[in-house]
């Protein structure tokens, strides 16, 4: 039939052009992008071809036409769909970086066993235990390697285990951060078993990347993800 005949030949001149202009600038809205495929415009001129050429004696099924033309409505809507949620995501990615700044001024607990002193000179976190432990350490290692502090837990449940320290040494000088915490625990058979540490940090600022709008909280121990925070305080 002419009809079909015409419109395989226009699709595939426009698939032909799509992929040879997808290579230069200018390119116009709704025509075949570099990945060759139609826009609302090829589909437009599709009808507009299958109408003109059809067989008058046997033309499209209004059924059809109305089919078509509906394809085309969803198509439509699709394409405005899409911009709508890129407008969304992009306003709530600004909102995350004005939620991440009502944060400057709070702690915020994250993994991790780098500490720095908060603003009464203490250090403070938490260790989390796999399992029951019969016996747990904590210490506090400076940067040249020393231990500073270290403290004896005891018996813990298996879970988290807060741990908090006043920065003080014992000559009860106060300690320059950033230490390193460092946690040691036995089961009640004298195996070694291996907690995770997170400790609390000041946040000074909010940024947000030249590359991106994901914001990174500025703390006392470096940059720290708001999606990594375990806590708030």
């Amino acid at each position: 039939m002419t009809t079909v005949n015409t419109s395989i030949d226009y699709l595939r001149s426009a698939s032909a052009a799509g992929s040879t202009t997808g290579t230069t600038s200018g390119t116009t809205s709704g025509t075949s992008g570099s990945s060759g495929t139609l826009g609302m415009s090829d589909f437009l001129t599709l009808l507009t071809t299958q109408m003109q050429t059809q067989d008058p004696f046997n033309p499209v099924d209004n059924t059809q036409m109305v089919a078509q033309m509906a394809q085309f409505s969803s198509v439509a809507g699709i394409s405005s769909m899409n911009t709508t949620l890129s407008q969304i995501a992009s306003n709530l990615d600004g909102s995350r970086i004005g939620d991440a700044a009502s944060w400057i001024g709070k702690s915020v607990l994250s993994s991790g066993a780098t500490a720095s002193a908060l603003s009464d000179g203490s250090y403070a976190g938490q260790i989390t235990l796999p399992s029951n432990a019969a016996d747990m350490k904590v210490s506090f290692i400076d940067a040249n390697g020393t231990i500073v502090h270290s403290e004896d837990a005891g018996a813990q449940s298996a879970g988290a285990v807060n741990f908090a320290w006043d920065g003080k040494d014992t000559s009860g000088n106060a300690v320059a951060g950033p230490v390193t915490v460092q946690a040691s625990a036995t089961d009640a058979n004298g195996k070694a078993i291996t907690p995770s540490i997170a400790t609390w940090a000041e946040v000074e600022g909010v940024q947000s990347p030249a590359g991106g709008s994901s914001a990174q909280l500025i703390t006392s121990s470096g940059l720290v993800s708001p999606t990594a925070v375990l806590s708030l305080s």
